[in-house]
């Protein structure tokens, strides 16, 4: 029954882009939130891979609310009730954090989650998927491309991020176990390595050994943290450019997508971001000439950033910040060959090549950051004196 169930899902899917015929189920799934089940304008938004995401336009006289209703991937985020704690703890502390500085309009500036009306609890679960609602913020837009003024503004914002989080008490869950956790990574690369399931170790050897001989270097941020030198923090850990809400004039209103906020090291959101936004080439570059660490990215963003959070930060964590660059480089090299030893069995790929390139490509970031270590040291000397 249940593959019954998924075949017709998937039928209904290929007729109807937003998943749901009709929308019928969808305007069911709003009422639990208060929202009138009958009147409701329901269509897709945006293109995110992880979550079904919709706008929801209430077409009541009188009325003309707007929200965003998501289905929650559960396949990732395995425990909902933990990943939506998390989120009200961290808006609700903005919020406070804002209205404590006399921010103007402190409700736009961070997401509000509607509580549904049976449980009341910020996620409804109708037997087989979690949803949730929130109100969408008018007048903003996003943004794909980076550019360095792109760079510093986003440095900004997610500066100001952690920054705002940087007093909180509560305790926050991991919403993907070891997301982040790079000796976590090794392991699984070494286990894929030793148990060579797909066959593919001995034509890899050269990037494996390359790999291994920075395996120490990679792991400093955790045995930092155990010598009780290296803090964790409430991060993001998804650092996009696209993660984050401008108003018309280019100014940031809101960081989203917020699914991955939870303890981590201050790396986390400076060392993603460059890893994808100062690449000149593409993740999966068949020709890593093409790939290279685009500094001026890399001065943009960490302007903004450390303008933002170089307040808390500890002079360790600011010295560390080109480390963070090759950390996150090389744990993407490692994930990405990871999958290729086991099968390509975690990322989707196009050939059957495709993550083997992606891992090259990544390596090749890194030995360009490798280059220019010293050259973002003295740029974030500059920046801190530090």
């Amino acid at each position: 029954k249940s593959i019954e169930k998924q075949r017709q899902k998937i039928q209904i899917k290929e007729i109807d882009p937003c998943g749901y015929c009709n929308m019928k189920p969808l305007n069911e799934i709003v009422s639990h939130f208060g929202i009138n089940a009958n009147d409701n304008d329901i269509r897709h938004l945006g293109d995110g891979l992880i979550n079904d995401t919709y706008k929801v336009t209430s077409v009541q006289a009188g009325d003309n609310s707007v929200y965003v209703l998501q289905r929650i991937n559960h396949h990732i985020f395995k425990d909902v009730d933990k990943l939506q704690r998390n989120i009200e703890i961290v808006t609700r502390h903005i919020r406070c954090r804002l209205e404590a500085q006399g921010v103007k309009d402190p409700a736009r500036r961070s997401l509000r989650f509607l509580h549904t009306q049976d449980t009341g609890k910020t996620y409804h679960f109708d037997g087989e998927d979690y949803w949730r609602m929130m109100v969408f913020i008018d007048n903003t837009f996003t943004r794909k491309a980076v550019t360095p003024d792109n760079a510093y503004r986003t440095g900004t914002a997610f500066g100001e991020f952690q920054y705002m989080l940087s007093d909180i008490t509560e305790v926050l869950d991991e919403s993907i176990p070891d997301f982040h956790n790079m000796e976590f990574r090794l392991t699984q690369f070494r286990d894929a390595v030793n148990s060579d399931i797909a066959g593919r170790a001995s034509g890899v050897s050269d990037i494996i050994g390359e790999l291994e001989h920075r395996s120490e270097h990679a792991c400093l941020a955790e045995r930092l943290h155990r010598e009780g030198k290296l803090p964790k923090r409430i991060c993001h850990c998804d650092t996009k450019v696209d993660n984050i809400l401008f108003d018309q004039e280019g100014n940031v209103v809101c960081v989203i997508d917020l699914d991955t906020v939870m303890p981590s090291f201050v790396f986390s959101d400076f060392g993603d971001f460059l890893r994808t936004a100062a690449n000149t080439g593409k993740e999966d570059d068949p020709d890593t000439a093409n790939v290279e660490f685009n500094m001026d990215v890399f001065r943009q963003f960490a302007k903004g950033y450390l303008e933002s959070a170089g307040c808390f930060l500890t002079p360790l964590e600011i010295k560390l910040l080109p480390y963070a660059a090759e950390r996150f480089a090389y744990m993407q090299a490692i994930r990405f060959l990871t999958d290729y030893l086991n099968g390509d069995t975690y990322y989707k790929t196009e050939y059957p090549e495709h993550n083997l390139i992606r891992a090259k490509a990544q390596f090749a970031l890194l030995r360009s950051i490798e280059s220019k270590i010293d050259e973002m040291t003295d740029h974030i000397h500059n920046l801190t004196h530090v």
